[in-house]
């Protein structure tokens, strides 16, 4: 199966396709990708805009359920409403709409939040075992992806079955990151400053990988859309959370102002 898109910025090819295409060929499958597929090439500018949006989701998931006090639970089912209203648009849509994916996204990030919160306090898992538990979900709808597909391609989304699989993916994927940033800045006592940067550091390494070694483009961008999620959690929280937990607390004085 041929398959193409960007990563970090560069072409790429993927499942064993040969690399020695030309670059009128390079150019003329990714044309043919940005007429069909319904998600956006994967380039530097993705990157950027999905960290600022799980900021953004981190930020609006605490600031109702802790801030305006709502609640997790009833702050999970808002956000979730959110997510299926926006996701039925965006899979009746026939084209890629940035606007319209972005908002998916932001849903995801902030009912990812929200979900994550439940599950390690409300419920008692804990931050390590909420990491553990979301880890599950996620690996059964890829592998159920991968089964019923045959491939977890990441750029090629066309049809309804195949993006339904995404978003559940990603889902999932904004669930466990929030749960792993959590873990990292609560529970090891490494703060969000600190974690942040650990994280970015993390990020790196996957960059590294991309450019340095041979393994599959399709497992690397899972792994940095997992890590861009605590990345943006960390940030989120070091925005919204008190002072004596190294947070800013802007989101709280913005609303009380």
């Amino acid at each position: 199966m041929i398959e193409t898109g960007r990563f970090m910025g560069m072409n790429v090819l993927r499942f064993g396709v040969d690399d020695g295409w030309s670059g009128e060929q390079y150019e003329c499958v990714g044309e043919a990708h940005a007429a069909t597929s319904k998600v956006p090439q994967v380039a530097i500018t993705f990157w950027i805009i999905k960290i600022a949006a799980t900021t953004l989701g981190e930020t609006g998931g605490d600031a109702l359920s802790m801030t305006m006090n709502l609640g997790y639970l009833l702050s999970t089912a808002i956000f979730m409403a959110c997510f299926i209203a926006a996701l039925a648009v965006q899979i009746r849509a026939k084209t890629f709409h940035a606007f319209l994916y972005w908002t998916v996204i932001v849903t995801t990030t902030a009912v990812g939040t929200t979900m994550a919160d439940f599950a390690d306090r409300s419920l008692g898992w804990g931050y390590v075992g909420g990491t553990v538990i979301l880890f599950t979900p996620l690996m059964i709808v890829l592998g159920l992806w991968k089964y019923s597909v045959g491939s977890v391609s990441f750029s090629d989304i066309r049809t309804t079955k195949v993006e339904i699989f995404y978003w559940v993916t990603i889902l999932f994927s904004n669930t466990l990151g929030t749960a792993l940033g959590d873990f990292l800045a609560d529970t090891s006592g490494v703060g969000f400053e600190r974690g942040a940067l650990v994280f970015s550091g993390m990020l790196t390494l996957v960059a590294a990988a991309y450019f340095f070694t041979k393994i599959s483009h399709t497992v690397l961008f899972w792994t940095a859309f997992i890590l861009t999620r605590p990345l943006g959690a960390t940030l989120g929280d070091l925005l919204t959370k008190p002072l004596r937990m190294t947070g800013l607390i802007l989101a709280a004085s913005v609303l009380r102002w």
